[in-house]
């Protein structure tokens, strides 16, 4: 398990997989998302890219973001989204686009933690995050698919002649992120079944956010009277 996600989908697609598999992104409605959320801003497109392909952090003040905007199904990538409290994010993102489920999934092997939060209609309906020992957050009713992790089922393996800690989770909670994305979006990073699209084939659109230069406007020559001055 070595993913590192944290990304943003805004699903109205009753298949997103099937359109993942099927449909290119479109760039213009990227960025034009991007230059709603940050009107401030200036948003300049980049390459397209991998959704697997995480980005550098751009140069000093600059962000960078990746963007796959597909008919039904918006997928925004950004460090802002590795939220170990995913239910504070923040507002402007449940108010553009307005998705009928919007859902934010990260994972982090470095730090082993992950966390996952889906509102339905703009409504919080689930949130989690947690590493191997501690709970961070763990809001509304588990789904269905969650069931066989919180039985046993997925027991977290611990080296050899180390026990456990106590307070220790039942799974991993990154194993638990990834079955959101089987149940949620149709694929998964690890442990991809064969009828699942590929995270590597799916692309977004990579985008470099900055703050404008200021216009410098040159005044216009001088008529009339003034140059007849300056000609003495």
């Amino acid at each position: 398990m070595s993913a590192t996600v944290s990304t943003l989908w805004y699903v109205d697609a009753p298949d997103p997989a099937a359109v993942l598999r099927e449909f290119a992104p479109d760039r213009d409605a990227a960025q034009a998302l991007l230059s709603r959320l940050f009107p401030e801003l200036q948003v300049d497109p980049g390459a397209r890219v991998p959704l697997t392909d995480a980005g550098d952090t751009g140069e000093e003040g600059t962000e960078q973001f990746r963007v796959g905007s597909y008919p039904g199904v918006t997928v925004v990538s950004s460090p802002r989204f590795a939220l170990r409290h995913p239910s504070e994010l923040p507002a402007m993102w449940l108010r553009t686009p307005a998705a009928q489920r919007t859902c934010l999934l990260a994972s982090d092997p470095g730090g082993a933690w992950g966390s996952f939060a889906v509102w339905e209609c703009g409504r919080l309906r689930r949130s989690f995050g947690a590493n191997t020992v501690e709970f961070f957050e763990d809001e509304g009713l588990p789904f269905v698919w969650e069931r066989p992790f919180w039985a046993g089922e997925h027991p977290l393996r611990w080296p050899p002649n180390i026990p456990p800690p106590p307070e220790s989770l039942p799974f991993h909670p990154r194993k638990l992120v990834e079955e959101a994305h089987g149940a949620w979006l149709g694929f998964r990073y690890v442990g991809r079944r064969a009828d699942e699209p590929d995270p590597r084939e799916i692309e977004t659109w990579s985008f470099t956010l900055r703050t404008p230069v200021p216009q410098i406007t040159v005044p216009e020559p001088k008529t009339g009277w003034w140059r007849r001055l300056v000609a003495r």
